[in-house]
């Protein structure tokens, strides 16, 4: 098994493993600290205009289009509501 480690490959993905898992908690540590997606809202309204466009340009049927759409209106709606409280 030790072999196995003396690769200077497997030497490499072991350490592109370490890296990248150490990047995946920075990434959560930050969201945690920030309090989590501060600008879900806006995330949310730039989702809903690339879905727009993707179906304007044939991407998505209309089925598809109008189901996303619809859960991404409540998903604004409920954080409309929510900041509404908070204010």
């Amino acid at each position: 098994m030790t072999e196995l480690f003396r690769h200077p490959l497997s030497q490499a993905a072991l350490w592109f493993a370490v890296i990248f898992a150490l990047l995946a908690l920075a990434v959560v540590a930050l969201r945690k600290w920030r309090g989590g997606s501060s600008d879900a809202q806006g995330d949310a309204q730039d989702l809903l205009t690339k879905f727009q466009e993707l179906h304007g340009r044939g991407g998505l049927s209309d089925d598809e289009y109008r189901t996303i759409k619809t859960k991404l209106a409540r998903q604004l709606n409920a954080e409309l509501n929510n900041s509404d409280q908070t204010s």
